[in-house]
């Protein structure tokens, strides 16, 4: 009596004839719009410091984070670049801190650390306090979407409270450090940008600074424009604020 036939796997599976060439499939051409897409990440690409990321090397229990460049020395430079200082001391801190940070247990987390690490990168940051700014932006994102999970899981009342007070601070932090980031690039500037000016047949305008005023007692703040009008009715002004 034959043996019924077991399943076909990597041992018993027929071998392919090696006359017949195996077939490939067709390579995939991207539509103009995805074509166009993928030019412009590589030119924003491009435009950035190329900065290394980080790895993780376990070491019996330990963990040991090392740049993932194959000369440690450039590697560096290249990541002080992209976090703006110049201080080896500076970067070798802020890399421990990212690295606490990014990890939810002791072990050290690479994808959390990099992820992290790609926060401050995509900042930007001009120096150190730039950098850390934006290493605490990037902590309290972790944060909030630690408590944004915890609020989807709750199973009673004082649960939910407790998650929804912390994601809402967490979440009016980050847009405050936000605030904070522009007002430290603009030197506390609050600028009002004039685009367009139209004067009408019989008017004459002349636009000069732009000033604002801070608050005083409880008045909304004034923004002065020097101006010469002879006839009001037939000046428009488009104007918009940039600071």
């Amino acid at each position: 009596m034959s043996k019924p036939p077991g399943r076909v796997n990597a041992a018993n599976a027929p071998s392919a004839d090696p006359a017949v060439p195996p077939v490939h499939a067709p390579k995939y051409e991207p539509k103009p719009q995805e074509r166009a897409a993928v030019e412009a990440w590589s030119e924003l690409r491009g435009q950035r410091v190329p900065a290394p990321r980080l790895k993780v090397e376990k070491k019996g229990a330990a963990s040991h984070v090392a740049l993932d460049h194959p000369d440690p020395e450039t590697g560096s430079i290249l990541l002080m670049a992209a976090v703006g200082t110049s201080s080896a001391d500076f970067l070798q801190s802020l890399i421990s801190q990212l690295v606490n940070a990014g990890s939810k247990g002791p072990a050290a987390d690479e994808d959390g650390a990099n992820f992290m690490l790609a926060v401050v990168k995509g900042i930007e940051p001009r120096d150190e306090v730039e950098a850390m700014l934006a290493s605490q932006m990037a902590a309290v994102h972790m944060a909030t979407m630690t408590f944004a999970r915890r609020l989807n899981h709750v199973e009673n009342i004082p649960q939910q409270d407790s998650a929804e007070r912390a994601f809402n601070k967490l979440a009016r932090t980050f847009a405050t450090q936000v605030e904070a980031l522009k007002r430290y690039r603009t030197g506390g500037e609050h600028r009002v940008v004039v685009h367009q000016v139209n004067v009408n047949d019989g008017g004459q305008a002349i636009v000069g600074s732009v000033s604002s005023q801070p608050a005083k007692l409880g008045r909304r703040p004034k923004t002065r424009v020097r101006q010469e009008i002879s006839n009001q009715e037939n000046v428009e002004c488009l104007v918009t604020d940039s600071g």
